[in-house]
């Protein structure tokens, strides 16, 4: 979201708008120091600025929200505060199989008691907008609106050719449970010894779940089908250097590093959740399996493996015209225009 930030920061500046923004911490890298960043400190970003608003009372036209958690009192808050109109945009993925039922009724009420204080939902794919109607209420069906994430096409590397035949995999996640690896290195325990001895796939990413997958693949005796590369901040010049991108994840909301890989040329063998399949078109531009059904990925990694299945089309081009930064921060800047901010 960094360039999203920065750029938006950029767009609303050259248009006489003026941001302020509250982070958790200031940051020093990249555009940051050219915004106008309010550190929440020892408060969380929440109380920060409902403190901010109490003490300086700014004239505020328009109030938006990332990562923040929908219909609290945080936001009935804000309206006893500000006369501005509140955008409230949902990055967060859903479990699997749903809450449970008690989650899911605490979120029908807290949609009738606080919903109504937040002036447009926003969410990152259609997913996204129908998992909001779904735990909120169906009533708020006409403040809803999509609008997905893009990303800075012109900063990643494009593959020219791809092996149609022993192909080359990565895969690019944070190393925790519901991003679904376990899957994938079970799914390769299944294929052929004569697979297993060739095959390679290089995991980019690092988290908490980084020390039982790797104790997985020894448990499997897959070391040689598997290299942990840890963290970089240039994934946008090492997508290229592969044929797919693997990511078995079990939840999503809309996956930045399926759009990157995609625009690097890279096809997508990934799951049914979220807004994956908003992305991925099976068969056209990746591949799309159950979440969880291992034996579905075995197949589908055999099939690619030996050529059966193959995709042939550039993939760069979908996201060029749909999922590019530029037109995620002109959709985000068409918000403020059509409420007249």
């Amino acid at each position: 979201m960094d360039y999203f930030f920065w750029d938006f920061d950029k767009k609303c500046k050259e248009n006489g708008i003026q941001i302020d923004w509250f982070f958790p911490n200031i940051s020093n890298h990249g555009n940051y120091p050219k915004l106008t960043i309010h550190e929440a400190g020892k408060l969380n970003v929440e109380n920060s600025f409902l403190q901010f608003l109490e003490q300086n009372k700014p004239n505020y036209s328009c109030i938006i929200t990332h990562f923040v958690e929908l219909c609290t009192p945080f936001f009935s808050k804000i309206k006893k505060l500000s006369k501005a109109e509140i955008i409230a945009v949902d990055h967060n993925p859903r479990p699997l199989h749903g809450y449970s039922l008690k989650k899911r009724i605490n979120k029908k009420v807290k949609g009738l008691f606080y919903a109504k204080y937040i002036d447009l939902f926003v969410g990152v794919s259609d997913y996204t907008v129908n998992e909001i109607l779904k735990d909120f209420g169906f009533h708020l069906k006409s403040k809803t609106k999509t609008i997905y994430n893009g990303v800075v096409i012109e900063k990643i590397l494009v593959r020219e050719n791809r092996n149609i035949v022993k192909p080359s995999f990565l895969v690019a996640s944070h190393l925790r449970e519901s991003k679904g690896i376990q899957d994938l290195i079970d799914a390769v325990s299944f294929l052929s010894e004569e697979i297993k001895d060739e095959i390679r796939i290089d995991v980019y990413g690092d988290g908490p779940y980084k020390n039982q997958l790797m104790e997985r693949v020894e448990q499997n005796s897959l070391g040689n089908c598997f290299s942990f590369k840890g963290s970089k901040a240039n994934l946008n010049e090492i997508f290229f250097l592969y044929d797919y991108m693997l990511q078995p994840t079990h939840m999503e909301c809309f996956s930045l590093s399926i759009l990157e890989s995609l625009a690097a040329n890279v096809p997508v063998i990934t799951t049914n959740v979220g807004g994956n399949t908003e992305a991925i078109a099976n068969g056209k531009n990746g591949y799309i399996f159950e979440a969880k059904n291992t034996k579905a990925l075995t197949q589908l990694l055999e099939d690619v493996y030996l050529g059966n299945k193959k995709i042939s089309i550039n993939t760069r081009e979908l996201i060029a015209n749909s999922f590019s930064l530029p037109k995620m921060i002109e959709d985000h800047f068409q918000l403020l225009n059509s409420n007249k901010f």
